[in-house]
């Protein structure tokens, strides 16, 4: 029933994963790096991509995570590495089983109202989210001079074998 879901989710995952490989060999100057147009330095843009990520899954399964997501310093690289994991793996135990993607949350918004918001509602904003500040975090290393990683859903399905070559016909 989630089938559709789950390389959505699993791109999302493998584009976090990959972009944070290029970011290991950052300096701290480079890590803290911004460029205009952007949420934050690159440290802190990912670590808000993660923390509202866990967010995201933690209202849809009930459940916080094992690691702080409301941490307001961004922890280090190889703590982001094991958050993105943990993430992966708390998506698929969440798509392993049919949800009701009408089924209603409860969201204090911006103006103090407290809204209802459909659970697919909060699919969609942990994709759009995280590609939204993964193309921020791309444009600050361009910057910088930082060659980027290709983060597309055809790299993603390339690289994780689910676009494979067409075998000829004998």
């Amino acid at each position: 029933m989630n089938d559709g879901l789950i390389d959505a989710l699993r791109h999302n995952a493998w584009a976090m994963r990959s972009l944070l490989s290029v970011c290991k060999g950052l300096t701290q100057s480079q890590w803290q790096a911004t460029a205009t147009g952007t949420y934050g330095s690159i440290a802190a843009t990912m670590w808000h991509t993660i923390s509202a990520e866990a967010s995201y899954c933690a209202r849809l399964m009930g459940e916080e995570p094992g690691w702080d997501r409301r941490a307001k310093e961004p922890p280090g690289v190889a703590d982001m590495e094991s958050s993105i994991v943990d993430l992966a793996e708390r998506w698929d135990r969440f798509l392993a089983h049919p949800f009701d993607a009408e089924r209603t949350i409860v969201v204090k918004w911006r103006d103090g109202i407290d809204r209802d918001v459909p659970a697919g509602v909060f699919l969609a904003q942990a994709l759009h989210h995280g590609n939204e500040h993964r193309a921020h975090i791309c444009t600050i290393l361009t910057s910088i001079g930082v060659p980027t990683p290709e983060l597309g859903v055809w790299n993603y399905a390339e690289a994780t074998n689910r676009a494979t070559p067409k075998r000829e016909a004998h």
